[in-house]
């Protein structure tokens, strides 16, 4: 939903930008519905839909890195209590999406593989938005789950939790952001009580021209008459994975007891240097697991 006109001041009327604003939304639109039209290019949907029919459902977005997918899905089997937990691939390669498919596999985790997403090379958050839109429309919505959850693949557990307990207080709550009088559910860990939403025009999308990223498309229809101070919150920190390194080129983030690699932010030739880290981290918790020798 683009701001209303009252929000646009005079330079931007004489720049023309509520009709930009207008006409880009519109083509947006269009390429979102055709995409979300698309049927899925693997993966049980049938199955998947019994399997998630009144249950509380994790749904991680793969996108092109196996061993992120295989952590996540050790770390959240053991620790996160949760009935399913469903991976939806929007890698760009098939070799990713291969490799992503036999981790599930391996893990026992249900896999989709998800159309070709328009968005993907031209803006990763738009594309996150797109794949989002596209499970809730096609899985989530006919499944009707009892509730249902979204991960980062890059956000890892690292002691015993249940995210959806909360849901019996809240219909909706994750880590917040805003922009500026707004505010939304951060897309990597947000968490809904189907009954509370499933009548409403969900947008997993962003609304850039508003000023909100991936899932902040959701504030007309979710979030604008809620206080979000009346959801529950977590402490989150930020820290550099690599010593000597500046905050900003090795970031990541500690968001309560779950460890955010931020696999997209920071000197990307870090990245190898960081995943390391980020495995030292998250050791003692591997190690702990059950059978964490057969793994």
């Amino acid at each position: 939903m683009p701001k209303a006109l009252r929000e646009y001041n005079w330079r931007q009327w004489l720049r023309l930008q509520p009709l930009t604003h207008a006409v880009k939304t519109a083509r947006y639109r269009k390429i979102d519905r055709r995409f979300l039209s698309l049927p899925a290019k693997a993966g049980d949907i049938a199955g998947i839909h019994d399997a998630a029919r009144g249950r509380d459902v994790l749904l991680t977005i793969a996108f092109g890195d196996a061993q992120c997918l295989d952590l996540q899905a050790r770390l959240a089997r053991r620790l996160v209590r949760h009935d399913l937990h469903i991976v939806a691939d929007n890698s760009i390669s098939e070799a990713a999406a291969d490799e992503n498919r036999q981790i599930c596999a391996a893990r026992g985790v249900p896999y989709v593989r998800l159309p070709a997403n328009p968005w993907t090379v031209k803006n990763p958050s738009r594309s996150h938005g797109a794949a989002l839109n596209w499970m809730w429309r096609n899985i989530l919505k006919p499944a009707a789950p009892a509730a249902f959850g979204f991960l980062d693949q890059d956000l890892f557990p690292t002691q015993p939790c249940d995210p959806f307990a909360p849901l019996q207080d809240v219909a909706f709550y994750g880590d917040l952001r805003r922009a500026g009088a707004r505010w939304y559910l951060w897309a990597g860990y947000c968490f809904f009580r189907f009954d509370a939403v499933s009548r409403k025009p969900l947008d997993f999308g962003l609304d850039w021209f508003a000023g909100l990223d991936t899932g902040g498309a959701n504030w007309e229809v979710l979030y604008r008459d809620v206080d979000p101070n009346a959801l529950p919150q977590r402490p989150i920190t930020e820290f550099a994975a690599l010593p000597g390194v500046d905050l900003r080129q090795a970031y990541c983030e500690w968001r309560g007891s779950w460890l955010h690699e931020v696999g997209l932010d920071g000197d990307l030739s870090l990245k190898a240097k960081k995943r390391e880290a980020v495995l030292r981290l998250l050791e003692p918790t591997l190690q702990a697991l059950p059978g964490s020798a057969r793994q």
